[in-house]
């Protein structure tokens, strides 16, 4: 174990990123805020971390997570980046409200970025406050973990403070400090931020830092650029591809939020589907449907095209050939992401192995669940339940659908097909509940938590939700209230950045 954090001077942070170019970043310390309070501490990550919760929980830890003590061997910066936003390029963006501490490896030998999120203001906060308000800490901490049970790449959550502040948005809120965890911050906007300055050896100072954290193995291939640029977007494919499993929205991908390390990051207007919609949106800003459901792995096809630009002179002297280079790297993106979306859904029906004719089935489900306003994570969780043979306990899974007579051809189809399965219905029911959550952070779940916490610094709600995603998998029947989609007035379909 590391020293505990009431010797916080001794950790042993480093500060890789900030050891690059200045250019990279600005280097300042956050804002101390008023009357700091503990809302949370992640006690499984700080393990993680190599860190001791119950020293971490003391007041060293809360100044530092509060913003108000640096210690010693951190470095903060406010890292600087661009980003095409909902298609249009907006040269300098960076963090407006965050600091990067510094780095620690955790107890894997994996190097993790600490970050606080809500510290104050930057150079890169074009006139805003720099400050956070609970709500979206709240919902920030739900969804990171949330995801994180689910399997899915994501940033973490280490701390979740309140300032004692006020912040100002349409309304005043409670202010809140958020500590994220990730494999790194470094976007496809940050490669764009250098690109577009014609800044082209830092675009490549910034590829050899990504190579050898993120993708040492791409560094030995005949052209390490390009593989980098195949080993982001193969990191990318499976994201996603993980994202439409559970049906999360994440409502913001702009270039600027996503990350070359494959993680999910920046969680601001997203969403869970309830009733199944291809075409659903909750982003309050999307206002034409550019990161709807259906269109999140087109947009990461668009998105990687964009970091490809930047690579291009490191990818070839001749510009024909550089694109040439590109584009072969991102011919890659598509099909896999096909493979393992298909491989997924494929499973989440109960079917171990391919046959022609899979993705038929799936998608006439699909088509179904679409027309009937049948519940994305129910469907799939209730269809796990059912006996491979006999239809007389269908009865649940039907109701699902808004006719139930729109289930009973495809249950029959699905039943001839299983019979084709070499694995015994006990088993595929296993292997089945294992890849369809019982629970999700549903978007009137996490509204229940923000409101609570906003209205009252009440944080009840919130620790149950935890407490209910850390396990997503199993049926907990006395939480059964928080697995059932929204009732009557409850739905919330509009969600919001909470910057």
């Amino acid at each position: 174990m590391r020293p505990p954090l009431s010797e916080i001077d001794s950790l042993p942070w480093e500060a890789t990123y900030a050891a690059l170019p200045d250019r990279f970043y600005a280097r300042l310390g956050p804002t101390p805020v008023a009357r700091p309070q503990w809302v949370r501490l992640n006690r499984p990550l700080a393990r993680q971390l190599g860190l001791e919760p119950q020293s971490l929980a003391g007041e060293a830890g809360l100044a530092v997570f509060a913003g108000n003590r640096v210690p010693a061997g951190a470095d903060p910066v406010a890292q600087a980046y661009a980003g095409h936003q909902f298609g249009h390029f907006v040269p300098q963006l960076g963090d407006g409200r965050a600091l990067l501490l510094g780095e620690l490896i955790d107890v894997d030998g994996v190097r993790r970025d600490i970050q606080l999120k809500g510290a104050g203001p930057t150079p890169f906060s074009r006139g805003g406050d720099g400050r956070a308000p609970i709500g979206p800490v709240v919902r920030e901490y739900l969804a990171s973990e949330a995801m994180a049970a689910l399997g899915i790449p994501t940033t973490r959550t280490l701390a979740a403070v309140a300032t004692g502040e006020t912040v100002w948005r349409h309304s005043p809120e409670p202010g809140g400090v958020l500590t994220r965890v990730a494999s790194s911050h470094v976007r496809v906007g940050t490669f764009e931020y250098f690109a577009r300055r014609g800044d082209q050896a830092a675009v490549r100072r910034l590829a050899d830092y990504v190579l050898v954290r993120h993708y040492p193995h791409c560094t030995w291939a005949p052209q390490p650029y390009q593989a980098l640029l195949e080993a982001v977007a193969t990191a990318t494919a499976e994201l996603i591809a993980g994202w439409m499993h559970v049906g999360f929205i994440h409502g913001v991908m702009n270039t600027d939020n996503l990350s070359v390390a494959g993680e999910t990051i920046d969680y601001g207007p997203f969403g869970f589907l309830d009733a199944f919609d291809p075409g659903t949106v909750y982003s309050s800003i999307d206002h034409f449907g550019r990161y709807a459901f259906d269109q999140q792995p087109a947009i990461g096809e668009w998105n990687l095209a964009r970091l490809a630009e930047a690579l291009l002179p490191l990818l070839d002297d001749d510009p024909d050939s550089a694109v040439d280079r590109a584009r072969e790297a991102l011919s890659r993106y598509r099909p896999h992401f096909e493979a393992v979306h298909r491989a997924g859904l494929r499973a989440k029906i109960g079917l171990a192995e391919a046959r022609p004719g899979d993705d038929d089935l799936v998608h006439d489900l699909l088509r179904r669940m679409a027309a009937e306003g049948a519940d994305w994570t129910l469907t799939f969780r209730r269809l796990g339940e059912l006996d491979g043979t006999d239809a007389r306990g269908d009865d649940g899974f039907r109701q699902g659908f808004r006719d139930p007579q729109a289930a009973d051809a495809w249950l029959s189809a699905w039943r001839a097909r299983l019979m084709a399965e070499r694995r015994s219905d006990a088993e595929r029911r296993a292997a089945m509940r294992a890849v369809n959550p019982a629970f999700v952070l549903r978007n009137h779940l996490a509204q229940w938590a923000v409101d609570a916490a906003t209205e009252r610094l009440d944080f009840a709600p919130m620790e149950r939700l935890l407490g209910v995603l850390a396990d997503p998998w199993s049926d907990q029947p006395e939480h059964a209230d928080l697995a059932r989609p929204p009732e009557m007035g409850q739905a919330v379909v509009r969600t919001f950045c909470g910057t």
